[in-house]
């Protein structure tokens, strides 16, 4: 009978074992992700004063530094790294009156001076510094931008 026992014990802690490393954490990540801002973008009208972007003539993109760093993305082989993106804002920060209303936003972003990627693409990110740099577009339906001043705020996410 004791024999019998030893087997069921051996057999439940291996169960036990193999459903401890079967299960999923999808929020597993153990680490740090920091992100500092850098400069300011700016942005400028086009000529028919449709559009303000920052990268329209004499306009200039955001800049932050992401730095990264989790254990379990460097032991596994970058399969639990995190990963940026930098979704488009709903609506300006601040505008003149009218200058918010029929307007479309759309963001991309450029990572480690690669190839520019639209705002709400994550991309997987390896231990190490990061620099980003952030591009805003709004685009007015109709009619064009009043005169003023317009603040536009991106957050650039780091999960």
């Amino acid at each position: 009978m004791a024999g019998k026992r030893r087997r069921n014990n051996r057999a439940l802690l291996t169960m036990a074992a193999f459903a401890g490393l079967c299960q999923s954490a999808p929020a597993a990540i153990i680490g740090t992700c920091t992100i500092t801002i850098g400069t300011s973008g700016t942005m400028t009208a086009n000529p028919t004063i449709g559009i303000l972007g920052s990268t329209q003539a004499g306009g200039q993109s955001a800049g932050a530094t992401i730095t990264a760093n989790s254990g379990l993305c460097s032991l596994l082989n970058l399969l639990d790294c995190y990963s940026v993106s930098a979704p488009a804002p709903a609506a300006f920060t601040s505008s003149p009156s009218g200058g918010g209303t029929n307007v479309t936003f759309a963001t991309a972003y450029r990572l480690d001076s690669g190839v520019s990627t639209p705002g709400s693409t994550t991309q997987k990110l390896a231990n190490g510094t990061h620099t980003v740099q952030v591009d805003l577009t709004a685009t007015k339906s109709s009619g064009i931008f009043p005169a003023g001043n317009y603040q536009g705020m991106v957050t650039v996410l780091c999960e």
